[in-house]
């Protein structure tokens, strides 16, 4: 492994560091960026995979504690379900700044580290019963590190990609992601039949381990993007408009995806309890997931924004199939419905998550031939940076309070079929309000990105805007 990094030409290195990197630069992206960094794709895909494995641990452990001798009411197994979402989302933040801080490579091999510490957690719990509700809650709180694995992830892949090939890229590294939410629950049930409810704990340990050791061997911090992001900075990226619109639309595409990831197993077996869902319930996540590098790479070819509203469009339509199968109480076309609106949310992801950095690069070109102005205050506290790293610096912030905004957006998805049931005894009501979010945010994105007149750059120079 260390002597395919040898091999990489035309860039100075330093340990796992490169000092010069510019991938927007056609000669050095065909001789040098290209092979650098897909090497660093490939590894930060398998720990992302891994981080999103780990934070899924319990949402498929609380269906076998009862054998374990836990007894729990249904509102402590909900919450040991919806805490690590709570945690994932708010890591985010955080993780986000980490790689700029410490350095992508090294940030990579600690937030991998990091994921022993649930695993281990859980192995301990599992033999001891008698432990505290509380105690029990703290301990699948931590697997909600696997979920900030994503946006230190995220993050870090945006800074070693050209602006107009990103959407790709981004769209494989997430979905490696996406896919653990399959891969936990297809595989965490025989595994549990054949070696019991602690091997889901002792199962991911190697594997992370290898993972640290892949990242510290193959992976590269670049310079250009490590520094640290002051409190104005965040502070201001949090406040930046096109922040808080891209965090609305990720609500309704990543929120939706891993709501429904999490709940799909319930609402299966809450309106066909006659059916078996344990031999379904991946195929979502699963085909969700394939779909978001699909949503990428769209995104590229046609602009994330077209795609996005496109998205939503087929959202909204499959919501009311499922609305319909729901009253007709017609489980093929509940299941088929369902996966078609999986897809659409993968497509989604993967397109939103394109329009970020090409948004802030496209404002960041508008702001270099005016007075300055346009960049906004982010951009100005950034000083001393060139404009294009000045805008993925600007999109790696955003990027991170943007998947935050999303994973907690998974919670109220799954709040909303909770009140749903409890008060109506179905789940009709959360799918008609989950439409109609659906029907505003393809307003929100034609009104910002599409609309004739919207402040934005047109052609491929702007591709996603």
């Amino acid at each position: 492994m260390t002597a395919l990094i040898d091999q990489v030409p035309a860039v100075r290195r330093r340990g796992g560091r490169i000092d010069d990197w510019d991938p927007d630069d056609p000669a050095f992206w065909a001789s040098t960026g290209r092979r650098v960094a897909a090497r660093n794709l490939v590894v930060s895909i398998v720990t992302e995979h891994l981080g999103f494995c780990v934070w899924l641990l319990w949402s498929i452990a609380v269906l076998n504690l009862g054998a374990a001798g836990f007894t729990l009411s249904v509102g402590q197994t909900l919450w040991l379900t919806t805490v690590p979402n709570l945690v994932g989302a708010a890591v985010r933040v955080p993780y986000t700044f980490a790689p700029a801080r410490f350095g992508g490579r090294n940030w990579t091999v600690v937030s991998a580290l990091l994921l022993l510490v649930p695993c281990g957690l859980f192995v301990y719990a599992v033999h001891h019963p008698g432990m505290p509700f509380w105690a029990l809650l703290l301990v699948a709180a931590t697997t909600g590190l696997g979920g900030g694995t994503f946006a230190s992830s995220m993050a870090n892949i945006t800074h070693f990609y050209p602006a107009a090939r990103q959407g790709l890229p981004l769209g494989l590294n997430a979905a490696g992601g996406n896919l653990g939410t399959a891969v936990t629950q297809l595989a965490m049930p025989p595994l549990i039949v054949a070696a019991g409810l602690a091997a889901v704990g002792w199962v991911w340990m190697p594997l992370v381990l290898l993972a640290v050791v892949a990242a510290y061997l193959l992976m590269n911090n670049l310079s250009g993007a490590t520094s640290s992001y002051t409190p104005r900075e965040m502070a201001a990226s949090a406040r930046d408009p096109q922040t808080v619109v891209m965090s609305v639309l990720y609500v309704g595409t990543f929120g939706s995806f891993i709501g429904f990831s999490f709940t799909f197993g319930v609402l299966v077996r809450s309106r066909f309890p006659d059916v078996d869902g344990a031999h379904v319930v991946w195929l979502g996540a699963f085909a969700g997931s394939l779909a978001r590098p699909l949503g990428g790479w769209l995104a590229d070819r046609f602009g994330g924004a077209r795609v996005t509203v496109v998205t939503f469009l087929l959202m909204g339509a499959g919501i009311g199939a499922v609305a319909q199968a729901v009253r007709a109480g017609s489980w093929g076309l509940f299941l088929a419905a369902f996966l078609f609106v999986f897809v659409a949310t993968g497509l989604g992801n993967g397109s939103t998550y394109k329009m970020i950095p090409a948004i802030f690069r496209a404002r960041e070109r508008a702001s270099e031939t005016s007075d300055g102005t346009i960049g906004g205050t982010f951009d100005r506290a950034s000083g001393g940076v060139d404009g294009a790293a000045r805008a993925r610096r600007t999109a790696a912030a955003a990027i991170g309070i943007v998947s935050a905004v999303g994973a907690a957006g998974g919670v109220l998805v799954q709040q909303a079929f909770r009140i749903s049931i409890e008060r109506t005894g179905g789940i009709t009501p959360a799918l008609l309000g989950l439409a109609a979010f659906y029907v505003a945010c393809t307003v929100l994105t034609w009104v910002v990105y599409l609309r004739p007149g919207a402040a934005r750059l047109r052609g491929r120079a702007a591709d996603g805007v």
